[in-house]
């Protein structure tokens, strides 16, 4: 049985990560290298930035902090933020990331998916989907990095969740907006609703707020990981006093 993977999420806006809630009032948390190598020799199975700001200001990761990052670190991450075409993604890649992920340019350019996974293979390929369930349907949004150029694609999550598989996305994180920073636990319904629509790995995002969070996501739905911020962030408990936490009742995570 493959191991669930515990992956910190470090939201980056002007060099810095940063944390809010439901998409807003971000506060600064640390700097992005420090708290990268924090992660990584805490146990952290891999990690994922997301540069809130390039989206939505039309710009691109800065390749720097992506460089430092590879350095110091020695477990798989993943980046996101403006990536829009191949150039872009081997630019990143170039630099050390495993992994780039793609949200609005994926919307914008659905085609964008099957071109990123044709040249460089679909495990390093993944579509995040920010999702806001707005009376009783699934909504996929665009430009989240800020509240105020975020918008509904009016693109029901399980359909777009197709579409990308169909296109070679190699993983998907579903992100639900609904729950993003309040610490409550995850959507668990919408990523059960979304699980009979995909066959490719499956990420849990939105919501982390105590253990138990983390041991009904994994024994409730078939998610091969679970990402987290604010409690990593906040010292509100330990990835390795987590993954303890999770053996102990019966989830199969690596030590």
């Amino acid at each position: 049985m493959l191991c669930k993977r515990i992956i910190p999420c470090l939201d980056v806006q002007n060099g810095l990560v940063v944390k809010g809630v439901q998409f807003k009032n971000h506060a600064v948390m640390g700097g992005i290298v420090e708290l990268a190598a924090k992660y990584s020799d805490m146990g952290a199975d891999e990690l994922v930035f997301y540069d809130i700001s390039a989206s939505t200001e039309e710009k691109m990761v800065n390749k720097n902090w992506v460089k430092k990052i590879a350095e110091v670190i020695n477990i798989p991450f993943c980046v996101a933020g403006g990536i829009k075409s191949l150039e872009d993604a081997r630019l990143i890649l170039n630099e050390g990331a495993d992994k780039i992920s793609i949200n609005t340019p994926a919307l914008l350019n659905p085609m964008l998916i099957k071109q990123l996974s044709d040249e460089f293979g679909a495990q390093c390929i993944v579509v995040g989907m920010d999702i806001k369930t707005v009376n009783s349907q699934h909504l996929v949004y665009a430009k989240t990095g800020n509240e105020a150029t975020a918008y509904s694609s009016n693109i029901e999550a399980s359909e777009w969740l197709e579409t990308i598989q169909t296109l070679g996305a190699g993983e998907v994180v579903i992100n639900s907006m609904n729950q993003d920073g309040m610490r409550n636990g995850y959507d668990l319904q919408l990523i059960k609703d979304l699980s009979n629509h995909c066959t490719i790995p499956m990420i849990a995002s939105g919501g982390a707020g105590c253990m138990e969070d983390f041991t009904e996501v994994f024994k409730s739905t078939n998610v091969d990981g679970a990402l987290a911020a604010s409690v990593f962030h906040k010292d509100i408990f330990t990835i390795q006093g987590l993954k303890h936490f999770l053996q102990s009742n019966n989830i199969n995570v690596r030590g």
